[in-house]
């Protein structure tokens, strides 16, 4: 599956409009990093990416199996070490609803791990520039 996004960054530091298909969406840098904190900044879009497809794939699984949960909630916290080349995220997720059973629990975490930006994630990676 291949996926095309758009950034455009003109004069104003660093308003960025990001379009997806008929989907927009701004970025922006911290205003401590010269920008204006007016969208999320690139880190916390690769941990919305790993956050809402988790979530998506919690519910698609869930749903399939009729389970009565309410709510998944999943915060992903991502910390980058440059130094090391090394990036953790730390997922945290917890459903409101009904109880769900140890057994359950472990399914749902082997179905977290299946998220598909996760396992990408866990792949290697590789980025091919060109400039045109």
């Amino acid at each position: 599956m291949a996926v095309t996004v758009k950034a455009s960054l003109g004069k104003t530091k660093y308003y960025t409009e990001v379009v997806a298909g008929e989907n927009h969406l701004i970025t922006d840098e911290p205003i401590d990093k010269g920008g204006q904190n007016k969208g999320f900044n690139p880190f916390e879009i690769l941990a919305t990416s790993l956050a809402s497809c988790t979530a998506a794939t919690l519910r698609m699984y869930i749903d399939r199996k009729e389970w009565d949960v309410e709510k998944i909630d999943v915060e992903v916290e991502l910390e980058n070490f440059p130094l090391t080349k090394l990036a953790v995220f730390k997922r945290n997720i917890s459903f409101e609803g009904n109880d769900l059973s140890e057994e359950q629990l472990k399914r749902l975490h082997t179905i977290a791990d299946a998220c598909p930006v996760h396992k990408m994630l866990n792949n290697e990676i590789e980025i091919q520039t060109k400039f045109s």
